[in-house]
């Protein structure tokens, strides 16, 4: 088994993720440990949850990868009476290390929206949100793109359903062929007006409510309401084949829980 130091790892990430794709509201990067840390067994999870931590404790590991971060906003305190101070307690005594790639992620032209997209087997995008430009080309959040033949709203939520494996989406129907989507992984709220900008036929998102739905259906938009873990969850899958790729002999546990149910 062979040990690397977290700052090659992270200087590894970053040349393809670099931190300054990030929008400003973001806290990627190192959130807890230190770049001289040795690291030879590392688990990637959406999210540093407790049950994530505690397996990561439990196997021993150096680095937790997440694509959430824990901390978003300053802390005044770490102690057991909340449950991130908990969290970085534990992180601490068992001296593991937390990276989190965020929107740099998102935002990067291999990351969260490449991936959803090859995964419903699209090829032409462009961003939602410009939030930039890599190679003279533009870079942003989520994407837009057009179907190789039109769906309904029911035949394009199913079809999200089966490829990432989702127990439940939920669509709003504004009745009409759906031939252009715009996507957003994760929250979408905020960005419907992209959408309509980029005359979509449909919005696919996560973390929307019923005003939401029926604003987009009264604008002539589909809205297809997959969760925010159902497309984001091909993170730890995606990043997991990149590490082993990248660091041969770097052990790698995985860890996805959805911590939704349905009746």
């Amino acid at each position: 088994m062979k040990f690397y130091e977290l700052g090659e790892i992270i200087d590894r990430i970053e040349l393809d993720y670099p931190g300054g794709y990030a929008l400003e509201w973001d806290n990627p990067g190192l959130l807890c440990g230190s770049r001289k840390k040795q690291v030879k067994k590392l688990l990637i999870a959406l999210d540093a949850t407790d049950e994530a931590v505690d397996l990561a404790s439990k196997e021993g590991c150096d680095l937790i990868l997440t694509h959430h971060p824990m901390i978003f906003s300053a802390i005044k305190s770490v102690n057991d009476e909340s449950f991130i101070g908990r969290r970085l307690i534990k992180l601490i005594k068992n001296d593991i290390s937390l990276y989190v790639m965020h929107t740099n992620f998102d935002v990067a032209p291999e990351g969260m929206g490449m991936i959803v997209a090859k995964q419903l087997g699209l090829k032409e995008l462009c961003p939602m949100e410009v939030t930039g430009e890599k190679e003279g080309r533009p870079i942003g959040v989520g994407f837009f793109a057009r179907l190789d033949s039109p769906l309904s709203a029911e035949e394009l939520s199913r079809r999200i359903k089966e490829s990432f494996g989702i127990g439940q989406v939920i669509y709003y129907d504004a009745h009409r062929p759906i031939e252009s989507i715009a996507v957003c992984p994760g929250s979408g709220r905020g960005m419907l007006n992209f959408a309509r900008e980029l005359s979509a036929d449909a919005f696919i998102t996560g973390d929307m409510g019923h005003h939401d739905g029926i604003d987009a259906v009264a604008q002539g938009i589909s809205l297809i309401d997959a969760g925010h873990f159902g497309l984001e969850h091909v993170f730890v899958p995606y990043m997991e084949g990149l590490i082993k790729a990248w660091f041969e002999g770097i052990e790698v546990l995985t860890f996805e829980a959805d911590d939704r149910r349905f009746v």
